[in-house]
């Protein structure tokens, strides 16, 4: 009976060791759970966890919706653009983004070196029920909240796309869909290390 997670366990630390030097960053809109399935990821992979958004809010000692109405979505951009990547050269862990992170060139960039991106995607209606609940959002200070999260997919799921690894999240249990996040990891790095010959390439 204990073999099972004695397996799991191996399989976990074959995870850690294939990754190296790199953590596991989770992109995607508000409300996909990236914070909720991140800790659980960081918690089954033994690594430490990281969020974005409360590290701006300690280094600024200003709450996000206070930095946008004071500075604007640009200075605010800028400043979690200067956190993640300091973030990310602290060593490997796994590390939730805010929804607008991974739209900056700049922030995808020191992803891509530093990083797995991992994009948890949501249909609109498990975004909005969500998101509906809690009132520190502040793209969503809008009469028409589904409104702006439908232009919000349309503007960013594209560039989410270019994420490593795409993963459906639902209302289902944390432990499944941080599951499959790693088993889809898992596959993402399986592919790399087996390069082009896995898709059947011979030897010139």
């Amino acid at each position: 009976m204990t073999a099972t997670p004695t397996l799991a366990a191996e399989n976990m630390a074959d995870l850690v060791e294939r990754l190296g030097t790199r953590s596991v960053v989770f992109v995607g809109l508000m409300g996909a759970g990236k914070t909720a399935i991140g800790r659980r990821v960081a918690g089954m992979l033994g690594l430490p966890f990281t969020d974005s958004d409360h590290e701006i809010e300690s280094v600024s000692r200003m709450t996000i919706p206070d930095l946008f109405e004071r500075y604007g979505e640009a200075e605010f951009r800028a400043l979690e653009q200067r956190v993640i990547v300091r973030v990310l050269e602290s060593g490997p862990q796994v590390l939730s983004t805010g929804g607008g992170a991974f739209m900056n060139a700049q922030t995808r960039d020191a992803i891509a070196a530093c990083g797995l991106s991992v994009w948890l995607k949501a249909d609109v209606d498990t975004l909005l029920d969500r998101v509906s609940k809690k009132q520190n959002r502040p793209l969503l200070k809008n009469a028409d909240p589904r409104g702006v999260l439908e232009k919000l997919m349309l503007e960013r799921n594209p560039v989410y796309a270019l994420a490593d690894v795409t993963v459906a999240t639902r209302d289902e249990r944390k432990e499944v869909i941080a599951g499959e996040v790693l088993e889809a990891i898992g596959r993402h790095l399986e592919s790399q290390a087996s390069g082009p010959k896995a898709y059947g390439e011979t030897a010139s």
